[in-house]
């Protein structure tokens, strides 16, 4: 059995159900409760890898509330833990020692919308979704997609517990089962390890363009009484990054003396020299962002890559037996700064598709076409050529999304997206100039961010970072690039170290918080994320 699939004539033990959903998140949870809620008599089961729901969930966030209110009708009566309505909104451009405030863009304005902590959105949610029957795994990664004769998919295997770096079962081993479903649902999130096998297998990405990325570095902080505005919501563009990088800044004012700072950077960006990592801590020592944050203290911190291709690079959302939805099936606004009513949307959208069908003849063919003639898409469509008008500069991006803007995103034509990891120049051309100031503010590295993520990882399993052909990484990504791993992992998993038998590139596996940078953006495409043992990875507190 290979790693893009295991067959159903396996010998593992079987569970069934009539709906497998795999991923907890917003889209994921929203489509199994609202599969119960319309038709109670499916079995349906969320396979989640994080130890918790919620544990390994990390979003700005800022929600636009209608889909919830469609879930949970009286949510705002029991609202989550982190939920505080938007209250004022900033758009600020910043240079090194100023900040001059912008009109803030349409797609921006939040009256109406939340701020919440999508983490602690979804562990709320997930007692509501058990109470409607729905079946929560959480702690199991979903490792292979199960295969069946006529080529279809039937399901999901659990990966084995207790499984040595060697490879060897362990005395805690314990074989993970097989999950079978007439349809099976993948809300991963971005860059999901099965989303990317399905996409490959059934080439649902054949009349898209690739997909396009960012990385979002996030921390939670506590600062002195007296400087929090709850509801308040600051966006920004400009310094820390050259007009070349595509990327901005936001501030999220909660309670109790609480901000969310985040810092997302396009993944598209040419200088392999760059590090985002880097940009975010520089943003924080800007004047405004110092004042803030100075005195202060770090609560929590996390990476994630984002979908940034929208509407040219939507794939196919249905195959034999399983369909994408959410980030799964890249439906970020990125002009809004938001995914997660668009997740949501597509949740409740599956679930409509499925529930309304029997459970003998439960299929997945039709959601692709029901996906594109819904407001989801029709929401990406119109805000198509915002993204990728950026990749001409600052000033050549937002010229393009004024004028995007204006005309309603009726003009037809469509800008192409281009995959993020053909972008580099090589260090023979050159990068890009920084204008950056001394830090003082913690983290003082990676290392240190990573402690406030609470990543966790048994030492002695299998590595879930698979370098493909590793003579690559001197022979040519060293010279050609400088081994721009070791700057894009915001966590320091990728380490050059020299020893008495040369140079070799360390692994630091135990860092890694699940961002799925490196497989995104690694110029020669030679590393592999895939799941490493369940209930691994970080643990996000309010993220």
């Amino acid at each position: 059995m290979n790693e893009m699939s295991h067959s159903e004539s396996s010998s593992r033990e079987v569970m069934q159900y009539d709906v497998v959903v795999v991923g907890a998140g917003p889209a994921g949870l929203s489509c199994a409760m609202r599969i119960k809620q319309l038709n109670p008599d499916f079995e349906v089961c969320v396979i989640e890898k994080a130890s918790e729901i919620g544990a390994q969930i990390l979003s700005g966030a800022v929600i636009e509330p209608e889909p919830l209110s469609v879930l949970v009708p009286d949510w705002r009566e029991d609202p989550p833990p982190i939920c505080v309505p938007a209250t004022s909104d900033e758009f600020l451009f910043l240079k090194k020692d100023k900040a001059y405030r912008l009109p803030t863009p349409p797609q921006q304005k939040n009256h109406g919308n939340f701020i919440v902590s999508l983490g602690a959105m979804c562990a709320w949610l997930a007692p509501k979704a058990e109470a409607l029957g729905v079946d929560l795994f959480p702690g199991f990664a979903a490792a292979h997609l199960v295969t069946k004769e006529d080529g279809s998919i039937g399901g999901v295997v659990i990966g084995d517990m207790g499984i040595g770096r060697d490879g060897s079962p362990k005395d805690t081993h314990v074989e993970g089962i097989e999950i079978h479903a007439p349809v099976t649902v993948l809300s991963e999130g971005c860059r999901g390890h099965l989303t990317k096998q399905a996409i490959k297998q059934f080439e649902l990405d054949k009349e898209a363009d690739p997909q396009t990325y960012g990385i979002g570095i996030k921390e939670l902080w506590r600062v002195p009484e007296g400087r929090v505005k709850p509801g308040h919501i600051s966006h920004s563009i400009g310094w820390p990054l050259p007009n070349p990088i595509y990327g901005g800044s936001f501030v999220y004012h909660l309670d109790d003396n609480r901000v969310a700072v985040g810092f997302v950077c396009g993944l598209d960006y040419q200088d392999p020299g760059f590090s985002p990592f880097e940009a975010f801590q520089q943003f924080k020592h800007h004047p405004t962002m110092h004042a803030l944050l100075e005195g202060g203290e770090i609560l929590s911190s996390g990476a994630r890559a984002l979908v940034e291709g929208g509407y040219q690079s939507l794939p196919k959302v249905e195959m034999p037996g399983a369909m994408l939805i959410g980030d799964s099936a890249g439906l970020v606004n990125v002009p809004k700064i938001k995914g997660v009513h668009q997740a949501m949307r597509s949740g409740l959208l599956a679930a409509e598709h499925l529930a309304s069908q029997s459970k003998e003849a439960l299929s997945s063919a039709g959601f692709d076409a029901r996906l594109r003639q819904s407001d989801v898409v029709k929401e990406l469509k119109k805000v198509r050529n915002i993204r990728p008008g950026f990749v001409k500069g600052l000033w050549a991006g937002l010229a393009r999304a004024a004028f995007e803007t204006v005309t309603l995103g009726l003009i037809p034509s469509t800008l192409k997206n281009h995959a993020d990891h053909e972008q580099y120049r090589t260090l023979e051309q050159g990068g890009f100039d920084y204008d950056w100031v001394e830090r003082d503010l913690p983290p003082r590295d990676r290392l240190a961010s990573v402690y406030f993520a609470a990543t966790e990882h048994d030492e002695d399993q299998p590595i879930h970072l698979k370098i493909i052909d590793p003579d690559v990484c001197f022979d040519r990504c060293a010279e050609e690039y400088g081994n721009p791993c070791t700057r894009f992992c915001p966590a320091g998993v990728y380490e050059v170290v020299e020893d008495d038998n040369g140079k070799r590139l360390q692994i630091n596996a135990a860092n890694c918080v699940h961002c799925k940078t490196c497989d995104i953006a690694d110029p020669y495409q030679v590393i592999n994320w895939v799941t490493p043992e369940g209930g691994s990875g970080p643990n996000y507190t309010n993220l």
